[in-house]
Parts: C-alpha cells; sequence; structure tokens
C-alpha cells in the first residue's frame, strides 16, 4: 500500500479573480506562504518519503516549503503541470462568464478543450499514470503538489468518474487529498480537501 497525498498549491493573489493558468510570475501571496506554513506545520509528524511538484513557481513555492520540514528535495514533474488555458490564460472570470464557451468547458469537461489550449482528458493522461509510477516505486508516502484541475483529473481516474463531474470535487488552495494505491490502477480515497487548522 502506497500512501499519496496530492496537495494543491497555496494561494497566490489573483485566486478566484483571474485564470492565471501557466503564466509566469505569480508567485504564492503573503496569506499563501502562511497557508503553506500552517500546511507545513500540520505535516510534520507525517511520515514523508518524497515530495514531487509542477514546474509551476506558485507549486514550487508551496512544495519548497513543505520540503523543508523534512529535509527532502523537490522532485520537478510535468505530469502534475497546470492544464494549458490557451487563449483564456490571464483573463478575469467575469469576463470568462459572459462566453458561451466558458459554459460549455464547465458543464461538458470530458468532451471540451480550452481555445488553444489542452483538454482535462489530457490532463487525465498525463497525470494519472504518475500514481501508478509512485506507487510501483514503493518509497513510502509521497506528496505530490500541483493544481486543482490535475487534481481533480486523478481522482476522478482512481474512482471511476466523468471529467463531466469534476465539479463535484472541491480542491481549496493548500489543501491534502490523499489516496492509497495498492496496485496499477487500484486505489481510495482516504482524505479530501483537508485543510490545516489555522
Amino acid at each position: 500500500m502506497t500512501t499519496i497525498h496530492l496537495v494543491r498549491h497555496a494561494a497566490h493573489g489573483f485566486v478566484d479573480k483571474v485564470l492565471v493558468g501557466r503564466a509566469p510570475g505569480v508567485p504564492l501571496s503573503a496569506d499563501g506562504v502562511r497557508q503553506a506554513e500552517r500546511l507545513r506545520d500540520h505535516l510534520a509528524g507525517w511520515p514523508i518519503a518524497r515530495i514531487m511538484s509542477s514546474p509551476i513557481q506558485r507549486a514550487q513555492e508551496t512544495a519548497a516549503i513543505l520540503a523543508g520540514q523534512h529535509r527532502l528535495a523537490v522532485e520537478t514533474t510535468d505530469d502534475l503541470l497546470e492544464i494549458d488555458c490557451g487563449e483564456w490564460t490571464g483573463l478575469g472570470f467575469d469576463d470568462l462568464a459572459s462566453d458561451p464557451r466558458w459554459a460549455a468547458w464547465n458543464s461538458e469537461r470530458a468532451s471540451n478543450t480550452m481555445p488553444g489550449g489542452e483538454d482535462m482528458a489530457a490532463v487525465q493522461r498525463r497525470a494519472a499514470p504518475l500514481l501508478d509510477q509512485v506507487a510501483a516505486a514503493d518509497s513510502g508516502p509521497v506528496v505530490l503538489v500541483s493544481h486543482s484541475d490535475v487534481i481533480k483529473a486523478m481522482v476522478a481516474w482512481l474512482i471511476g468518474m466523468s471529467l463531466d463531474r469534476h465539479d463535484r470535487l472541491v480542491i481549496d488552495p493548500a489543501s491534502i487529498t490523499t489516496l492509497e494505491m495498492w496496485q496499477p490502477g487500484a486505489g481510495r480515497v482516504v482524505r479530501m480537501n483537508e485543510i490545516a487548522p489555522s
């Protein structure tokens, strides 16, 4: 049995305002740093053998804060990379609300693609195999620091849920969703969207 903790990066200054996607230069906000530090303290007594992260700055910063507590190096992998938001990158959610393609994207994720970007099925195809790879390595409990849609895609894959039902999953900044994997493609969700106490 391998324990995998899926951690969403802590907050940045544009959370719930702008679809930042893979835009560069988006660090954690002061509140985000505090969130990551609370999460670090929450995880202090947990056994963690590896920490892997998306290459995006906000994920790397979150992972570095967590890694310091456990004296681990952060392993970077594109498998955990944020979804490519294409031409929507950097747009405000208020602006997107009037675009009918945005409504279609949010209601039918299994069959829609962000214009000029990536579809969620592609995210799932690159991220879900990492769960099997980590489980097969059997190195002990692992933390994967990523992004909301990527974590949703991995959870949906594990439990056999349609990507169209993504909105039934909540993945808050600096939250932990824990999986237990016992063989390739087989596992369970044991913790969902847990937030470290303040």
